[in-house]
């Protein structure tokens, strides 16, 4: 018994089914291009609606060759923090507050004012 072997499929492991039959969903290949003439390609279904631009690997923005510039005239400029801040304060006021905040620190740690 110890010099026969068993033979036979692992379990999970492959599949009994064949590809015979199958067909892939159909796709289109798209071509995107970074401004410095980087190529991109990218596999979408047919059905897929393409985006105006692509990020490739490398990070850099790719614009749809042959294909509409994105809109970005109704982008709003990016309010940081502090521009929120300034509608609110003054620079005199800001810095009113700050001499304050930093006494009543200097007053917890026990330091000299």
């Amino acid at each position: 018994m110890s010099d026969r072997s068993l033979r036979g499929m692992r379990l999970g492991a492959q599949s009994m089914e064949t590809e015979s039959g199958v067909e892939p969903a159909p796709r289109q290949r798209v071509e995107y291009r970074c401004a410095d003439g980087e190529q991109v390609f990218v596999m979408f279904s047919a059905e897929a609606e393409i985006p105006a631009t692509w990020t490739s690997k490398t990070g850099k923005e790719a614009l749809l060759v042959n294909g509409e510039a994105p809109d970005t005239s109704n982008d709003k400029p990016v309010r940081t923090h502090w521009d929120m801040l300034l509608e609110r304060r003054s620079i005199p006021e800001l810095e009113t507050i700050l001499a304050d905040r930093l006494t009543i620190l200097r007053e917890k740690r026990g330091e000299k004012v």
